[in-house]
């Protein structure tokens, strides 16, 4: 094997080693500042796991190497942020080391392939034990969020053909949608207390607090953007680019949280509320034309 093949397999270890030692201190930063008992224990585990791992690729090249500090401290503000599930799903998806790299390395430490294969195993596992509650409540978010977005896009599609007036339109749109919050998460609540669920509160809140925050922002550029001559469409445009990067930023992290297509959410999610915005354009222009606004 010539030297710059050497080369190549021990920088490969060399980064699977920083990795690990990264993956190990974080969990268990993690595991110290997590309230719950079962996920604190579970981090714990992981940690030892990396150290283990750790020290394997250790006995590989020789040489010791130091953790991302950086890497640490993005990752724990996100789950403080973001939470618990989604950062360590987002890590391990960053750090998929492929077979292709294992087999090179396995030919100079045979026990390198399966020990690869192990710790996949071994760490999906482990991310599968992780209970967060936020999870439990995707569903109320989804109901709010989807809810607000189709009717708010709509709303204020019709509205600015309608009207043509910004003030007149972010005014409408705002008590429109803390209307219809408050409506959807009394209904939630209502319903999910009919089912005897015991967190029928929680789950009005994050619907109802999903709802008003996607209201916002999406009422948001009617009240920073010039209302006169053009402006007003253009805020219209800005409006439907922010619902498209909520629909985006929203189905990304349930895909990776837990672990499904992005692609087909996203689609469906970005169609539903862009058709009903195209619709509710036509709406506004009759609306306009018959009654005779202006």
């Amino acid at each position: 094997m010539n030297n710059q093949s050497d080369e190549k397999l021990l920088n490969d270890v060399l980064r699977f080693q920083g990795e690990e030692i990264t993956g190990s201190l974080l969990y268990e930063k993690l595991a110290k500042e997590c309230k719950d008992e079962h996920n604190a224990a579970v981090l714990f585990d992981m940690a030892e796991a990396e150290k283990r791992h750790y020290a394997f690729w250790k006995s590989i090249s020789g040489q010791e190497v130091a953790p991302s500090r950086g890497r640490i401290m993005f990752f724990t503000l996100l789950a403080k942020v973001l939470g618990l599930t989604f950062t360590l799903k987002l890590l391990e998806k960053g750090e998929e080391v492929t077979a292709a790299d294992y087999a090179r390395v396995a030919s100079i430490h045979p026990g390198a392939e399966k020990m690869g294969e192990e710790e996949e195993q071994h760490e999906d596992a482990l991310l599968a034990m992780i209970d967060e509650e936020r999870l439990s409540y995707v569903g109320s978010i989804v109901l709010g969020l989807n809810d607000a977005l189709v009717e708010l896009t709509g709303t204020l599609a019709g509205l600015t053909f309608a009207f043509q007036k910004g003030k007149l339109v972010a005014v409408s749109g705002i008590i429109t949608g803390i209307a219809a919050a408050l409506s959807m998460a009394a209904s939630n609540y209502l319903a999910s207390k009919a089912d005897n669920d015991p967190k029928a509160k929680k789950a009005a809140l994050y619907t109802g607090g999903a709802y008003l925050i996607t209201v916002i922002l999406l009422v948001l550029p009617y009240l920073i953007v010039p209302q006169t001559g053009f402006w007003i469409y253009a805020s219209l445009g800005i409006t439907l680019l922010i619902a498209v990067g909520i629909i985006a930023g929203f189905n990304f992290y349930v895909s990776v949280a837990r672990s499904e297509a992005f692609k087909p959410r996203f689609l469906e999610m970005a169609g539903i509320s862009l058709g009903v915005a195209f619709l509710s354009f036509l709406v506004g222009l009759l609306v306009r034309s018959v009654v005779g606004a202006e």
